[in-house]
């Protein structure tokens, strides 16, 4: 089963996933000699929207918080994909520490944690997870449906190394994207390796470093296989200094959302494209969907009533927005039961171990579906996407599952990049 896609499908999506299957093993050899110069963080996840003209990512997670929507078939996937992540980070790993989110009432994240905490634990790890607030004092088990539960339990720092009251671990995997900052109680360990590294969280990563990284990949990608880089790639750009509270930089936000819709209409041109061409604005750190703004018109950012500026200002952890990235829209043409709906594609390490689609009944083709009210599709991804049948049609599920792992790997290429570009100097 693979989701309805409303658009003609003689257009140049099919020849995109054509290209894509066509150049297959090169492909494959391209990917093998990247990450050969770049290491894949431990684990991520691509939102891609697929317009039927372009196939593009729009964000990528480094603290994925959705392994529980993923198809439980592709479990051994999982496991094997993190066993290769573990011998990559920590060869001699035996303990691992899991460090969540502080969503002790979200239950959709605890099964989140809960199924994270398994894969882990089919390597071969002995998994614990320590939790970050201050009120557990004392180990604390959370049950959840299914039969299911979890033992969250106090951190313990000694000198440079983090654990639990009875538990040394040589590695610490961060669930939590440290969108209020580093706590101290997180660094100076330089005994143990911490994955993904501090830097990668949003108090200090910004999403146009991501893109500026990403446009870095789609470009060399693109010409090996010989595509236009933009069907694979958003336009974006940066706007900084703003106060949506006193709409400081309102004129100069305006200005950079009429230039990026102005390359945008001259790309709908050159490929006749009849859609009304958007942009994005969002924080450009941050996640959850929260500082997001949907704008057809440069003016549209200007006068903001108080709902919007209030909105836009503050996101998760109540940090201020004072830096956005202004990203072109790309629209979703796929639907799943008659609703909008996007692929989101899972990473472990440099594997594609599946993904589920994000279906929101109440969002059109061009608006944010990350929102509330959006719900899960993970059995439609019934095969991975790394098998193409070059027997089959372009569009058909495995060939268009493949097209989606091959865009979210270079979205998880763009992280490695992005992570070397920003490492700290020591």
């Amino acid at each position: 089963m693979v989701p309805h896609l409303i658009t003609a499908l003689t257009g140049p999506l099919l020849e995109l996933e054509r290209r894509f299957l066509d150049e297959s093993a090169p492909i494959e050899q391209w990917f093998r000699s990247q990450w050969q110069e770049h290491t894949p963080p431990f684990y991520s996840s691509c939102d891609l929207r697929n317009a039927g003209f372009k196939l593009a990512p729009v964000d990528t997670n480094l603290f994925p918080g959705g392994f529980n929507n993923l198809n439980p078939a592709f479990l051994p996937l999982c496991v094997q994909a993190a066993m290769s992540a573990v011998e990559r980070f920590c060869p001699s790993a035996c303990k691992l520490l899991l460090i969540p989110e502080n969503h002790t009432r979200n239950t959709f994240y605890l099964q989140n944690l809960a199924q994270l905490a398994h894969i882990l634990t089919r390597t071969g790890l002995e998994v614990r997870i320590g939790s970050l607030l201050p009120e557990v004092t004392a180990p604390t088990r959370i049950e959840l449906p299914y039969g299911q539960s979890l033992l969250l339990e106090p951190l313990v720092r000694q000198d440079n190394r983090l654990g639990l009251h009875d538990f040394n671990p040589c590695a610490i995997l961060l669930n939590n994207d440290l969108s209020a900052g580093v706590p101290p109680i997180l660094q100076g360990l330089n005994e143990q390796v911490i994955l993904p590294p501090l830097h990668g969280g949003w108090a200090s990563r910004r999403k146009t470093q991501h893109f500026a990284a990403y446009a870095q990949v789609a470009n060399e990608f693109a010409a090996f296989i010989d595509i236009d880089p933009w069907r694979i790639n958003p336009y974006f750009t940066g706007c900084r200094n703003l106060n949506f509270h006193t709409r400081q930089g309102e004129e100069e936000l305006a200005a950079e959302v009429d230039a990026l819709l102005a390359r945008v209409r001259d790309k709908y041109r050159e490929y006749d494209i009849c859609e009304t061409p958007y942009a994005v604005v969002k924080a450009d750190a941050g996640t959850y969907g929260m500082g997001v703004m949907t704008v057809r018109d440069a003016s549209e950012v200007v006068g903001l009533n108080r709902r919007q500026r209030n909105k836009m200002s503050v996101i998760k952890e109540g940090q201020t927005v004072s830096e956005v990235i202004i990203q072109e829209g790309v629209h979703t043409f796929e639907t799943v039961r008659d609703a909008v709906a996007e692929p989101v594609i899972y990473m472990i390490d440099r594997y594609v171990v599946g993904g589920f689609y994000r279906v929101h009944t109440a969002r059109g083709k061009d608006e944010n579906l990350n929102a509330p009210g959006m719900e899960f599709e993970p059995l439609a991804f019934e095969t991975g996407c790394n098998l193409p049948d070059h027997c089959e049609n372009p569009d058909a599920p495995p060939n268009r599952f493949y097209a989606y792992g091959v865009v979210g790997r270079l979205a998880c290429l763009a992280a490695a990049v992005e992570l070397d570009h920003t490492r700290p100097q020591s």
